[in-house]
């Protein structure tokens, strides 16, 4: 009895769909890959079972085979075939699914992912009309004509969307993440594509929607293609009070000392006007996306006042502009009473900040005039220096040697310093320090420095304050363990100073 019971074909089918329902949604519920194997198994000995009892599923059942059927026997085959159907569709959009794991955009590629899942759902559809139901799928279709039509014109905007989107799918010249810059100047990165609209987040934090169909009759610049790295223009006006080329020379400096842009490609400066108020050239860089083109342009700004005031240039109003001698300020005073050039460098080092004009004028009278050339090394890593050291013209790398590897950890240019470290603090230099151009520095040593500190030791606390400051704001350039000097902590800079130089506490 029981064989026999087991031997039906419904109860063969029965127990196959409980089993491979309970294996696929419970025992492989949390494995994609073995859900997608034991879903192929399954539709396999689907149809090895139906077509063993002489059933074909993907064939409509013959006029002769039904009448000689049962209804119960009909009623099975018809149902069996729809499971059969509807599997079969489910295997193949796991493939489609699998394909977008493999590809890596699960995102980008949802509007192709749901337009084959639709056509794999029509067409099993459809199958299962035509192949359970009878029914002339060619007679169905053309029924269904003037109903496609009327529904097209009502969804006339919506379905131009959806096609747009389709096409720029396809076509991909943006991708998710990607930044875009359109005709009417809206801009931002593409955070979502659908169906009927790409979303972009601006720059001020905003959502932009813009609908596909009018996405795809706009001209596209794709910021972040073929690569994430940008371009950059500035224009700059100098006063010709000097030989072009010797101007150029001053903003190729101001290129090299930028630690913000690209070394490679290699930025580069070309003279675009020249007339008897300036000298107009533009200077090109590259950042490594668009993100940093502020923060490059801001230093870039920086670099050029700081490059000519050293150089002595002066910059240019913009172009027919009426210019008005500035009035004497109180710092252009102060500087006429000090000319030296040592005073200058000194007054603009922040570390000397609290030193009184005397104290200033001490440290500027001792202070010498080094000159390096072209790829010198000025300090060595891992050496002391026993004098702080200012840039007065030209730009300095630093850089670290660790193991097999050369990092460069900064570029100085005019006003910046080093040496810092070995002067108050006896510690080593964190990297070689080398010319990358004709460098000109202005040294302050130890034995300078001693007379002030002992004539006034509360310096000490304010040296190792600003100290404090300046590594905490430079810890991005070091490891963990560079952040001691000399194995101290941050928190003894003073004491540190007081031991060097021997101050007794207050």
């Amino acid at each position: 009895m029981y064989i026999a019971l087991l031997a039906d074909p419904i109860v063969q089918f029965c127990i196959l769909v409980v089993v491979g329902t309970f294996i696929s949604r419970f025992v492989l519920r949390h494995r994609r890959a073995g859900r997608l194997i034991g879903q192929i198994a399954f539709f396999i000995s689907l149809t090895a079972l139906l077509l063993y009892h002489g059933i074909v599923p993907y064939e409509p059942s013959s006029a002769q085979s039904q009448a000689q059927d049962t209804v119960q026997l009909r009623i099975f085959i018809g149902f069996a075939k729809i499971v059969w159907w509807i599997n079969g569709a489910w295997v193949l959009i796991a493939f489609v699914r699998l394909f977008l794991i493999f590809e890596r955009k699960p995102r980008e590629a949802r509007l192709l992912q749901d337009l084959v899942v639709g056509i794999i759902y029509l067409g099993a559809a459809l199958s299962v009309v035509a192949d359970v139901f009878s029914v002339p799928i060619g007679t169905l279709i053309a029924t269904s004509g003037v109903f496609a039509i009327i529904l097209g014109l009502a969804l006339q905007n919506t379905l131009s969307d959806v096609f747009s989107g389709i096409a720029l799918n396809l076509g991909r010249p943006y991708s998710v993440g990607d930044w875009v810059v359109l005709d009417n100047d809206v801009q931002g990165r593409v955070v979502e594509t659908n169906w009927r609209a790409t979303h972009l987040l601006s720059g001020t934090n905003d959502l932009v929607v813009i609908p596909n169909s009018a996405l795809a009759k706009t001209r596209i610049t794709n910021l972040s293609s073929p690569d994430e790295s940008h371009g950059v223009t500035i224009t700059v006006r100098v006063q010709p009070t000097t030989q072009p080329n010797v101007i150029v020379q001053v903003m190729r400096n101001v290129l090299i000392s930028c630690n913000t842009i690209q070394k490679t490609p290699e930025p580069s400066v070309m003279i675009d006007a020249i007339d008897g108020q300036a000298v107009e050239l533009q200077l090109y860089f590259r950042v490594r996306d668009i993100s940093q083109t502020m923060a490059a342009k801001n230093e870039i700004y920086d670099l050029i006042y700081r490059h000519t005031k050293a150089g002595g240039l002066k910059l240019a109003g913009p172009p027919d502009a009426i210019m008005v001698p500035p009035e004497p300020q109180a710092e252009s005073v102060t500087a006429a009473q000090h000319p030296g050039t040592a005073w200058r460098l000194l007054n603009n080092v922040p570390l000397f900040s609290s030193l009184t004009e005397d104290e200033k004028e001490h440290l500027a009278s001792h202070m010498q005039r080094r000159t390096y050339p072209k790829d010198a090394i000025i300090v060595e890593q891992d050496s002391r220096l026993r004098a702080l050291t200012i840039v007065r013209s030209g730009v300095v790398s630093v850089t670290r040697r660790e193991a097999q590897r050369q990092i460069e950890l900064t570029r100085l240019a005019p006003g910046d310093y080093f040496g810092e470290g070995g002067l108050l603090m006896g510690a080593v230099e964190v990297g070689t320090v080398q010319a990358l151009t004709f460098v000109v520095t202005y040294e302050i040593g130890e034995a300078c420095l001693a007379p002030l500190l002992h004539d006034r030791p509360s310096m000490a606390d304010e040296l190792g304050t600003i100290m404090s400051k300046r590594i905490e704001a430079e810890r991005h350039l070091f490891r963990a363990s560079d952040i001691m000097v000399n194995g101290a902590p941050i928190g003894s800079l003073t004491s540190r100073i007081r031991h060097l130089f021997q101050l007794q506490h207050d």
